[in-house]
Formats: structure tokens, sequence, C-alpha cells
């Protein structure tokens, strides 16, 4: 028999409102202890050091997603398979490291084994758990204690605020050390060359047209001039230039090409001044792809010109290559 759309709506909520108090209860005690840990792996990290990540269950999932976001903002760090560790795999581990041991419990029997001989091998712990008064709490050198007054199961069986809290409160210290550590969107962008990040962090400069593929001419050229230019680059416009200054001065695009024709027979041979687009829109190279973008789509236009920090155009940004960023 199916559930009613008020009983499951009404369980829903119930489950997120007691996720939501353990966050809560978790940001609110936060103490010194957390500063000792942050301090600590600012420590190692300075000393050339790494973090290791390890735990049994679900402890080990957040750790494997807590070692990919220390990652992904320029922490090298790695996960270490609690029980695999016993039998080779803690040759990862070396001295000078910083080890964040994962177990809401505390009790968890692989990850106390793996307490004496991490410290044996002169790698710093890292208490992650709910229960402070634990065997893993208390053989560890710091604690990161997160809140659980409830979990969000009906059987107290499966682990849903715990693990709620427990992600967010790694992720609060990811988030610590990037900010402490001068972590910037150009260096993330430097850890995410694929995907959706990595395209809406690319700059102008990785993409936009250049040399003979980015024609420039003088504003005292003919029509005529621009557009063989254009042609000869294959470009659907041609930035235009005061011949003296060398800055921009309008641009020429395909749709003012084709009104110039209704000018007369002779507009080849006219200025391309008089039928050139003033003042077009412009954007540096050190922009991002995501800021171009959304020029494009603000002013509903097919060509950017890339200037320098003197208004000289040094490359164009055709509106036909940006699908091919993923960005649209």
């Amino acid at each position: 028999m199916p559930l009613s759309s008020k009983s499951i709506l009404s369980r829903a909520r119930s489950c997120i409102r007691i996720e939501g108090e353990a966050l809560a209860e978790t940001a609110r005690k936060l103490g010194p202890e957390f500063v000792q840990t942050a301090n600590a792996i600012m420590e190692i990290l300075t000393a050339g050091g790494k973090l290791i990540f390890s735990g049994v269950g679900k402890s080990a999932h957040i750790a494997q997603k807590l070692t990919g976001t220390f990652n992904s903002t320029g922490v090298t760090s790695c996960f270490l398979d609690a029980t695999q560790a016993l039998h080779g795999d803690l040759g990862l581990c070396n001295k000078g490291d910083l080890a964040i041991l994962l177990s809401n419990s505390g009790q968890v029997e692989e990850v106390l084994k793996l307490v004496p001989v991490l410290k044996r091998a002169g790698v710093k712990l890292v208490a992650f758990t709910s229960n402070p008064s634990s065997d893993l709490a208390q053989n560890t050198d710091y604690h990161l204690i997160y809140q659980v007054p409830r979990e969000a199961c009906p059987l107290a069986l499966a682990p849903t605020a715990s693990t709620t809290a427990a992600m967010a409160l790694g992720d609060a210290l990811a988030m610590v050390l990037l900010k402490a550590r001068g972590f910037t969107r150009d260096d993330f962008a430097r850890n995410h060359p694929g995907g959706n990040i990595g395209a809406m962090l690319v700059r102008v400069k990785d993409f936009m047209r250049t040399g003979a593929q980015a024609p420039i001419l003088s504003d005292k050229g003919s029509t005529q001039d621009a557009i063989l230019a254009m042609t000869k680059a294959k470009c659907g416009c041609i930035a235009l230039i005061n011949q003296k200054s060398g800055k921009l001065t309008g641009i020429l695009t395909d749709g003012d090409f084709r009104r110039s024709a209704l000018s007369g027979p002779d507009f080849l041979q006219k200025p391309v001044s008089i039928f050139m687009s003033r003042s077009p829109k412009t954007i540096r190279e050190d922009a991002l792809g995501v800021d171009a973008l959304g020029i494009f789509e603000k002013y509903k236009i097919d060509d950017l010109v890339v200037v320098n920090a003197s208004g000289k155009p040094i490359g164009i940004v055709d509106g036909q290559d940006l699908p091919k960023l993923k960005i649209v």
C-alpha cells in the first residue's frame, strides 16, 4: 500500500530537521580543539608533509570524499584503507605526515589498530569522532569532534545525522585551510582542468583567436581592405584601430558589411570607419571564460574584441568557439 503524500513529506522533513540539528550543534560547539587541529595541519603542510584519511564503512566513504576535497584545494592528501594498511599499505605513510582517523563511535577495531603503528612511523594523529571519551579520541594528538544529538533513522541504526555532521566538519576544516593558505581561483583552476569547473575558470587568453586569425586594420582603410582581411582570416569581424595610437576605435562585423552594401555601388571604396560599429564590447585577456560568456549573452553579440591595458586589440573571441569550452 503506497504511503500518503502527507506521511512521505512529514518523514522527509523530520529527517532533514534532525540532520540540521546535528549541523547546528556541531557549529555551536566548535572550540579550541578545532583551532589546534587546523594549526597542526598548517604546520605539517608548511613542513612538506601530507594528510592521510582513514576509516571503515560509512566513515571510509567520508574519508575518501574529504581526500578529494583537500586534494582539489591544493593539499596533498591520500586515503588509507584501514584493513589493507596492516598488510603493506602503511608504505604511503611517512614521518611528518598527519593522519585523520574517522570513526563515529571511536571504538572501531580496525581504526584503533592503526594508532600505535602510525605513531611508530612518526605520523601525527587526529581523532575524527562524535565520542570525545572514546579510545580513539583519548589516544590521538588532536580531536575533531562533531555533535550528534540523535540519528534521523527511526531504528537509530543507519548513520544519517552523524555522517552529515562529519562531512560538514571536514569541509569546514578544508575551507578554513584554503583561506589561511591564500588559495586562489587560479590555483583551483589548475587542479580542475577538466569538466565544468575547469571550463568555467579558463581564462580568455587561453582560447581567444590571435595573430592571423584575429585581423586588425587602421580605421582609415577601405571597406574592401577590411573585408579581404576578414575573409583571409576566416573571421566574422575585424578590429579597427587608430593608426597613430593603435588603440581600438571600432569593429566591422559581417552584419555591418551587409548593411554597408545598401549605401551604394561604391561602398567597397569608402572608408571602413563609415560603417564600423563604434565603442564595441571588449574584454581583457586575463578575464574568465564565464565572464566572456556573460557579455555575449547580455548584449546578443557574435564577436568580442580582447584588449590589453592600453586599449589596444590583441585578440578576438568568436561566439562560435564558446560551445567548445562547454560553458554554454
